[in-house]
C-alpha cells in the first residue's frame, strides 16, 4: 500500500475531525463545570413570573449566600430588575439567574430547581457541589473545608 494511498483515505476522516474539534473549541456554548445550572422547573416558573410583570424589564432570578439557617449558610433568593457589577449572570432560555461574586464561590457547578410541595413552593438549590451537609428543607447547608 503506497503513502499516498494511505493519506488520500485518511484525509478527509482527519479534516472531519478538525472541522467538529474547532467547533467544540471554539463554541460559546460549552458549559463550564463551574456554571450554574437551572432545571426546566425552575426556567417555567421564572417564564410565568416574566409573563405577570408589568414593568417592560424581565425580572431577573437572584441568588445569595448569607450566614445563617440551620446548618451555617442559608440560600437566599430574590427577584431582581438589574445587575451589579460584581455579579455573574447565567441565562438559559432568556431567563437570567444572577449571583453575586461571593455568593457564587459558595455555589459553583449547582443547580437551581423550583418544587412545589404541601407546605411550600419555592426556588431551591438541589445539589451544591460545595455543600457537605444541609437541613432537609435545602435551604442551609454547611460548607466542604
Amino acid at each position: 500500500m503506497s503513502l499516498r494511498f494511505l493519506y488520500q483515505r485518511l484525509n478527509p476522516c482527519f479534516a472531519s475531525r478538525m472541522r467538529q474539534s474547532h467547533r467544540l473549541l471554539s463554541s460559546n456554548e460549552s458549559p463550564s463545570l463551574d456554571d450554574i445550572h437551572m432545571t426546566d422547573s425552575c426556567i417555567k416558573r421564572m417564564k410565568e413570573l416574566q409573563a405577570t410583570e408589568t414593568s417592560p424589564e424581565k425580572p431577573l432570578l437572584r441568588l445569595g449566600v448569607e450566614t445563617g439557617g440551620c446548618s451555617g449558610f442559608q440560600y437566599v433568593f430574590d427577584l431582581d430588575h438589574k445587575t451589579n457589577p460584581d455579579d455573574r449572570v447565567f441565562e438559559k432560555e432568556g431567563v437570567k439567574l444572577v449571583i453575586d461574586d461571593i455568593s457564587y464561590d459558595f455555589v459553583k457547578g449547582a443547580t437551581v430547581d423550583y418544587v412545589e410541595e404541601l407546605i411550600r413552593s419555592a426556588f431551591v438549590v438541589s445539589t451544591n457541589p460545595s455543600a457537605v451537609g444541609g437541613c432537609s428543607c435545602k435551604s442551609s447547608f454547611m460548607v466542604k473545608q
